[in-house]
C-alpha cells in the first residue's frame, strides 16, 4: 500500500490505495484510494456500502476470468491465463475498512478481537467468550492466522477458544471434527505461557543497561562570553567555546574552538590569527577566509575528539562538571552547523556525542576500567 493524500475544505485527509481491477470493457489494474473519512475513489468517489454495491456489480473486481484483456496503468496490456486469484470481494471490503480504521487511529478488526481476548481471559465470561467470538470472524478471514504473530501456532489458539466444545473449528488450522475440553485447557494455557513470557520479556533489561533510567537530556551551546565567563558558569564551561586554554602540539589555545578553527586551515600565518583571535567567533571568521586542510570533512570529528579529550584531561575541574552530567544525553545547540549541534529534528549533535564519550572515558578511568586500545593511534596522525 502506499499512503496519499486529498485536501478537503482546506484540510489535509490521509489515505492509501490497493491495488484492484476495474471492469469497464477490459480490465485496468489501477489503485483504489481509501481516505480516512470513509470516501473511496474507484474511478468514482462511493463511500464503503458504495463500493459493496460496486464489487455486486462487477465494476470493481478482484479476479479476473481466463482470456479477459487486462491492462495496467501505461505499463503494457495482455490476456488472462493460468490466473490465480487469493482476494474474494469480502475480503477487499473487511481490508477497506480496516483501513479506514488505522486511518483514524482506531483499533481494527484484529486490535478489536484482542482486546475481546484479553477480556475473555480475564473474566472467563462465556459472554465475553461469545463476543470473542464474533471479533472474531469480523476479522477479513485472510486475516485471521496472523491475528496473534505466532508464525508457528497461527490462529490455532484463538480459535480453540471462539469455538464451542463439540463444534468443528470456526477457522485455523485444525485437523480434527470437534474442538474439545483439552483442547480449550491447551488454549488457556498457551496464553497463559505467552502473557508470562511477554511480561518477562517487557521487564528483562540488557546486562550492561544502567540500574536506574537515563537522565533528562542537558542542553548546552549558545552563550558567548565577550567579557569573559561568569565566576559561576555552569555547565556553560562544557561548551567548546569556554575559555579554557588547552595545549595541543607545545602550542596553547585560548579554547577548544580556537584550536579546532586554528587546526582547520593549511595557512601556518592564519593559524596563528586564528590563535590570537579575541574570541571564538572571531576564531571561526578568520577560518572561513582560509583554505581547508585537505581531507578536513572527514577528519574533523576525530580531531573535535581529541580536542575534547585535551580540554577535560587538563582542567580537572571542568572534567569533574562534565561527570557530574552522569549518563545525560548532551544536546548542543547555538552552532551554525548541523555536523556539531542539534536543532530539534535537525543536526547530528556531534559535540553533544563527543562530550559524551569523553566523560564514558573518565568514567572508565575513575572505575579503573582499561579502555582497549586507548593507547595506540593509527600511524602519520597529528593535532599539530
Amino acid at each position: 500500500m502506499d499512503r496519499i493524500y486529498r485536501v478537503a475544505d482546506g484540510r489535509r485527509i490521509e489515505g492509501v490505495t490497493r491495488p484492484v481491477f476495474i471492469h469497464n470493457f477490459s480490465y485496468h489494474l489501477t489503485g483504489l484510494q481509501i481516505y480516512a473519512d470513509g470516501a473511496i475513489h474507484c474511478w468514482e468517489w462511493v463511500d464503503l456500502d458504495g463500493l459493496r454495491r460496486k464489487l455486486d456489480s462487477g465494476w470493481v473486481v478482484t479476479e479476473v476470468p481466463e482470456g479477459a484483456e487486462v491492462s495496467a496503468f501505461e505499463l503494457g496490456r495482455w490476456k488472462t491465463a493460468e490466473a490465480s486469484f487469493g482476494l474474494t470481494a469480502e475480503m477487499l471490503l473487511g481490508e477497506v475498512a480496516d483501513d479506514i480504521e488505522r486511518l483514524n487511529d482506531r483499533p481494527d478488526s484484529t486490535d478489536r478481537c484482542l482486546t475481546r481476548l484479553d477480556r475473555y481471559l480475564a473474566t472467563r465470561d462465556e459472554d465475553d467468550r461469545r463476543a470473542l467470538r464474533e471479533a472474531y470472524l469480523a476479522i477479513p478471514e485472510h486475516k485471521r492466522h496472523y491475528a496473534l504473530g505466532d508464525m508457528d501456532r497461527k490462529d490455532g489458539p484463538l480459535v480453540a477458544l471462539a469455538t464451542d466444545i463439540g463444534e468443528p473449528p470456526i477457522g485455523g488450522w485444525f485437523q480434527v471434527e470437534a474442538i474439545t475440553e483439552s483442547m480449550r485447557d491447551e488454549a488457556l494455557r498457551y496464553f497463559a505461557e505467552r502473557d508470562q513470557a511477554r511480561t518477562e520479556y517487557a521487564n528483562k533489561r540488557p546486562a550492561d543497561d544502567p540500574e536506574k533510567p537515563v537522565a533528562g537530556t542537558v542542553h548546552l551551546g549558545g552563550r558567548v562570553f565577550p567579557k569573559g565567563p561568569p565566576e559561576k558558569a555552569g555547565l556553560d564551561v562544557l561548551q567548546d567555546e569556554f575559555p579554557a586554554p588547552i595545549e595541543v602540539g607545545g602550542v596553547v589555545y585560548p579554547s577548544v574552538s580556537h584550536a579546532y578553527w586554528a587546526l582547520s586551515t593549511a595557512d601556518r600565518g592564519a593559524r596563528e590569527r586564528i590563535r590570537e583571535a579575541e574570541t571564538p567567533s572571531e576564531a571561526r571568521k578568520l577560518a572561513a577566509e582560509s583554505a581547508r586542510v585537505e581531507g578536513w570533512p572527514d577528519a574533523r570529528t576525530a580531531v573535535m575528539a581529541g580536542l575534547q579529550r585535551a580540554k577535560f584531561a587538563q582542567h580537572p575541574r571542568l572534567a569533574a562538571i562534565l561527570l557530574g552530567t552522569g549518563d545525560a544525553p548532551i544536546g548542543y545547540g547555538g552552532m551554525d552547523s548541523d555536523h556539531w549541534a542539534t536543532r530539534g529534528d535537525r543536526g547530528r549533535n556531534w559535540s553533544g556525542r563527543l562530550l559524551e564519550l569523553v566523560r564514558s572515558e573518565l568514567q572508565a578511568q575513575a572505575a579503573g576500567i582499561e579502555i582497549p586500545g586507548s593507547d595506540a593511534r593509527p600511524s602519520g596522525t597529528s593535532l599539530r
